[in-house]
């Protein structure tokens, strides 16, 4: 079962909202990249992006499990709010660095430090949290 298959009269919680929300966001992500040539893709706001819809699915499942968030927009910062109290969320970890990792190689000018297709990659990184989070709100019930 996937957050797909759930019907929206059956679903009538924010987080399920915002998790239906925080997709859509991360299809337009994947669609700009999908559609626009790698010359013509601003990849420094395309990272910018993906690390706010980062940062709001960390929010998303952080609040509905009740824990104090942060008034940062700082993904490491959200990111150790958002673990305290479950370590089994550090799985995201790293994917979390990679995109801050992203972030500072095109601070820095160091776009040679990225990986063959970052924009694909950056796209990819913010899916596969999604993925995590919403699959773990579905085997916790939190979508019920």
């Amino acid at each position: 079962m996937s957050i797909h298959d759930l019907t929206p009269s059956a679903i009538d919680g924010t987080l399920y909202k915002r998790f239906k929300s925080i997709d859509k966001r991360i299809v337009d992500l994947e669609a700009s990249v999908r559609t626009t040539p790698i010359a013509g893709l601003d990849l420094s706001a395309l990272v910018e992006k993906a690390i706010e819809i980062i940062n709001e699915l960390m929010r998303a499942y952080a609040e509905d499990a009740g824990k104090p968030m942060p008034n940062t927009e700082d993904p490491l910062q959200v990111f150790k709010a958002f673990v305290k109290g479950d370590p089994s969320l550090n799985a995201i970890r790293d994917n979390v660095r990679e995109l801050v990792y992203y972030k500072n190689c095109l601070a820095e000018g160091r776009e040679d430090a990225l990986p063959r297709n970052p924009a694909l990659m950056t796209a990819h990184t913010a899916r596969h949290i999604y993925l995590y989070l919403s699959s773990r709100c579905i085997q916790e019930k939190r979508f019920d």
